[in-house]
């Protein structure tokens, strides 16, 4: 009988332990930028920079980075060092967006969350 409470009660552990480490969000956070001509055409090599807004409710920090739109015309921002810097108790995000094509040149604005791909559309005038 005791030897049947250890295994039954390893069992427990070994079960616990694994329900804890599954209910942690694993998900990367990042944010995904469509960019479109005024024609509806997706747009290669766009330079898509987003910023920060240290203005909003709640306040995002400080933070500026720049990628070009692909072949497929989005770019993808990797949020995870902008997440770990905020620390848990502030897990959204409000960007401005300007994207730069030529001479062309829009604005937007996304929110962010951890552990989630925000997804946004901007686009190009004539």
């Amino acid at each position: 009988m005791n030897k049947a409470r250890k295994i039954g009660l390893l069992a427990f552990v070994v079960l616990s332990i694994g329900f804890i480490q599954s209910c942690k969000n694993k998900e990367p956070s990042a944010i995904k930028i469509f960019v479109r001509s005024a024609s509806n055409e997706l747009v290669q090599g766009a330079k898509v920079i987003i910023i920060g807004d240290v203005n909003s409710n709640p306040p995002t920090l400080s933070h500026v980075d720049t990628v070009l739109t692909n072949s497929s015309g989005f770019a993808v921002f990797e949020m995870k060092a902008y997440y770990e810097a905020a620390g848990e108790s502030n897990s959204v995000g409000y960007f401005d967006v300007i994207v730069k094509s030529g001479t062309k040149q829009a604005e937007g604005r996304v929110r962010s969350r951890a552990h989630t791909t925000a997804v946004e559309t901007i686009y190009l005038p004539n």
